[in-house]
């Protein structure tokens, strides 16, 4: 099973996501889950799978799929989503610049990046106390940037959640690499 939440609609030629990035034959990953509220701006998410696996999922999920259904308004917004997201690839391009952009300035400001070509860039502060703090100093700058800690993360790999958008520019970029910067040295 993957979960590609932060693939689909960004990585591949096609916005395809992990299967196809990393060139994965279908039947080699027969579980794809993903998320409406990222690149297709809606919100929502899907399982998709073989007939049987959906089937049992309706079937023994009752509780959890009648109570979380998309209003039509919904389903309608994100299949327009997919047809931009099949078509225009000018936001996937311009993520991958901007992804590219971000990793250069981290690593030569000695980041500690995890491994991610996704705009989902984690930034291990390793202190969760301290992520906290440098999230707050960021949003003080003007910087919306996630804390993540326990439970989410195991204890003691606290990390900054960095979300870059097609709509952020490269001056954007290179003025979030400066706030790290003079947040990380204090």
């Amino acid at each position: 099973m993957v979960d590609d939440a932060h693939a689909i609609g960004v990585l591949g030629k096609h916005g395809r996501g992990s299967v196809e990035h990393w060139q994965v034959k279908a039947e080699h990953m027969p579980i794809v889950m993903g998320t409406f509220g990222k690149a297709f701006g809606t919100f929502g998410a899907f399982v998709a799978g073989s007939e049987a696996l959906i089937e049992t999922l309706i079937q023994f999920s009752r509780s959890y799929i009648y109570t979380t259904a998309l209003p039509p308004s919904v389903a309608v917004a994100s299949s327009a989503s997919l047809k931009i997201v099949q078509a225009e690839s000018w936001r996937r391009e311009k993520l991958v610049s901007l992804v590219s952009r971000f990793r250069s300035g981290a690593e030569q400001l000695s980041l500690h990046l995890m491994d991610s070509q996704t705009p989902i860039q984690p930034v291990k502060i390793n202190d969760d106390q301290l992520v906290i703090a440098i999230s707050q100093q960021l949003r003080d700058q003007g910087f919306m940037v996630g804390a993540i800690r326990p439970p989410t993360v195991p204890k003691g790999s606290g990390r900054l959640r960095i979300c870059l958008s097609a709509m952020h520019t490269d001056e954007q970029i290179d003025k979030l690499l400066d706030a790290l910067e003079s947040v990380i040295d204090q």
